[in-house]
């Protein structure tokens, strides 16, 4: 894939001739609002067989050739390369895919094992609709080798729409999560309803995770919490209630998601993720956490001091890092979720968990703030493909905060009102999968579902190959 930023005067015609493709195949991609309206600044997914290798310090042309299986030479056919024996570090590079033409009598089996692949790899990359007849003299792409990761998403839809979501992306999941059981101080879980979601998760090889928290949209869960905590008999009644739900329900593991803790709760909630190991794992079960963005131990506030990294690390089966809502609704204008602060999360989170117990939190949706901000003014959020939309509708054009790795667009509306957007895009997104990438991290966390985002799976199915558990 390549990911294409437009320039004055560029169409869509001047865009998939220069690449030799389709338009239907750029207009599927990225599911353009108006193919006849491209704006400056915008990003666009190119769906060509190939990648980008940004060099890094101290790469060859030669160790880049070796490093995907290409020859030198095809490289540099590739590459208008002033010089190929001085390369920059930051300086782009075109992948070309390896092409195997089909000799005589070959099979796919013969093909796959000739470079290290699987049939059912083949089959995907070249989509093939059946197998056991190949043509003589029929081009087919060799796919590349792709990191395995786990992807997990929330969702808080109606169950209706997450059912429909969850069928739309099973393929690129590993984990649903239903959000959530919110605790009360006797023990007890409010109901939720998602019988219909764990049956489609399960119909679709999808493991289903049971969430439980202390928080809503009006309550932030702080009292409840330390009454809940205070109680070795609440406690005990919590873990009854929360296995007899896993059991009735046909759950696989347990995410706690506990937020907004008094500083000196931290130990007691230390204490209670062991009591959910030592009281899950015999039962067969996984119990995960969701933790707070903290660059250091002794990050300060309310949202994170009880959040003690190395004790979720060593307790839990996997971490999830909620690296999002920088730019939080009540907040001024900025990136929801910027790659150089999630960098900083990353880099402190790895001296204390190991990286294949840490996913990476990636939010899913956009926000538009009112311009000039004031205190108590709430943003409006939506979907990236809705900001595009609204770019489209009054023409802005999609600027880039290379910082962050975040587009944002200005706009005045019919009032005369000023705004700020701030989004994803395939940019941010891919600078957020280079991230697991560099860091070898064990997966994706998306918060949260429902908010169309094409450009994001079409990334994600391409740079990765998403591991399917089996009972």
């Amino acid at each position: 894939m390549i990911i294409y930023v437009v320039n004055n005067g560029d169409t869509l015609w001047e865009i998939a001739n220069r690449y030799q493709i389709d338009i239907n195949a750029i207009l599927q991609a990225n599911q353009l609002p108006d193919p006849n309206t491209l704006l400056v600044g915008q990003s666009l997914i190119i769906p060509i067989y190939g990648v980008y290798h940004t060099v890094q310090t101290g790469e060859t042309l030669w160790s880049i050739a070796q490093q995907y299986g290409i020859t030198e030479q095809t490289i540099l056919l590739s590459n208008r390369l002033a010089n190929p024996n001085l390369l920059y570090p930051g300086e782009r590079i075109f992948i070309p895919p390896i092409i195997h033409v089909v000799q005589p009598g070959e099979t796919l089996r013969q093909i796959a094992s000739l470079y290290g692949t699987t049939i059912q790899a083949l089959i995907n990359q070249n989509k093939i609709q059946t197998p056991g007849l190949l043509y003589p003299g029929t081009q087919l792409i060799i796919p590349r080798v792709k990191p395995l990761v786990e992807v997990n998403a929330y969702t808080y839809q109606k169950e209706e729409d997450a059912v429909q979501t969850v069928n739309s992306l099973q393929s690129l999941l590993t984990y649903i999560s239903p959000f959530a059981y919110k605790l009360t101080e006797s023990g007890d879980l409010e109901p939720l309803q998602d019988e219909l979601l764990i049956e489609a998760a399960i119909t679709d090889n999808i493991v289903p995770m049971m969430v439980i928290t202390n928080f809503s949209s009006t309550e932030a869960g702080t009292n409840l919490m330390h009454v809940i905590f205070s109680n070795p008999d609440i406690l005990k009644k919590l873990m009854t209630n929360v296995l007899q739900i896993m059991e009735d329900k046909g759950y696989r593991g347990l995410n706690i998601d506990l937020e907004n803790v008094l500083p000196e709760d931290r130990d007691a909630y230390t204490s209670f993720l062991q009591l959910a190991v030592d009281t899950l794992h015999p039962k067969g079960y996984f119990v995960s956490t969701a933790v707070a963005p903290k660059v250091s131990e002794t990050q300060s506030g309310l949202l994170y001091e009880a959040h003690d990294y190395e004790a979720h690390g060593r307790i839990a089966d996997f971490v999830i890092l909620m690296t999002y809502e920088w730019g939080w609704r009540g907040a001024s204008p900025q990136a929801i979720s910027p790659v150089n602060q999630m960098k900083k999360v990353v880099e402190y989170a790895l001296t204390v968990i190991p990286a294949d117990k840490l996913f990476l939190g990636f939010q899913i949706y956009a926000r538009d703030w009112r311009i000039p901000h004031e205190a108590g003014q709430i943003a409006e959020t939506f979907s990236p493909q809705d900001a595009i939309t609204l770019a489209t509708q009054y023409g802005a054009r999609i600027q880039f905060d290379t910082v962050a790795q975040s587009p944002f667009f200005n706009y005045t509306d019919e009032q005369g009102q000023k705004h700020e957007v701030w989004f994803e895009d395939a940019r941010s997104a891919q600078a957020k999968f280079n991230l697991v990438k560099q860091y070898r991290l064990r997966g994706i966390s998306y918060w949260v579902l429902g908010y169309s985002f094409p450009q994001n799976w079409v990334l994600l199915d391409d740079n990765f190959v998403v591991k399917k558990i089996k009972d």
